[in-house]
C-alpha cells in the first residue's frame, strides 16, 4: 500500500444513491477528498465534462486519473486494486451500489429548481 494519501476529487450531486456510495466509500477509509456538487454549483457539473469527456455522475478523479460514471463500489475497487487502500470487510455505513430513490430523484429536482418544499418561490 502506498504510504502518501492519494488526492481525491468527487463530482456529485446533492441527493443521489451512487454519489453517497462514493461518500460511503469515503468514510469507511476515512479518506480525505474534495467534494464537488454538481447540483448545488453548474459549473463544477461543466468542469467534469470537460475532465472526464461525458455527462455521467459521479465522477471520481483520484491523483490524476478520471473514474468516470463509477459506483461506490467501483471506486473501492480500483482504489484496492492501486494499492491505495487496505480492503477490509466492514460494512459501510450506506449502500455502495445502489441507484437513486425516488425521494432522492425528488429532492434533486427540487434542488436543481431552487424550490423548497413548502416555501414560495417568487420569479421575476
Amino acid at each position: 500500500m502506498q504510504n502518501d494519501p492519494p488526492v481525491i476529487t468527487a463530482y456529485l450531486k446533492t441527493f443521489c444513491g451512487w454519489s453517497e456510495g462514493v461518500r460511503a466509500v469515503m468514510r469507511k477509509y476515512d479518506l480525505a477528498f474534495e467534494e464537488k456538487d454538481i447540483i448545488k454549483n453548474p459549473a463544477f457539473r461543466w468542469e467534469m465534462e470537460q475532465r472526464s469527456g461525458q455527462p455521467l455522475s459521479p465522477c471520481v478523479e483520484v491523483n490524476g486519473t478520471m473514474l468516470a460514471d463509477v459506483s461506490g463500489e467501483e471506486v473501492e475497487q480500483w482504489l484496492a486494486e492501486q494499492g491505495l487502500i487496505e480492503p477490509t470487510d466492514e460494512t459501510p455505513d450506506a449502500p455502495i451500489d445502489s441507484a437513486c430513490s425516488d425521494e432522492q430523484h425528488r429532492r434533486m429536482a427540487e434542488a436543481e429548481s431552487g424550490a423548497m418544499p413548502g416555501k414560495i418561490r417568487f420569479l421575476d
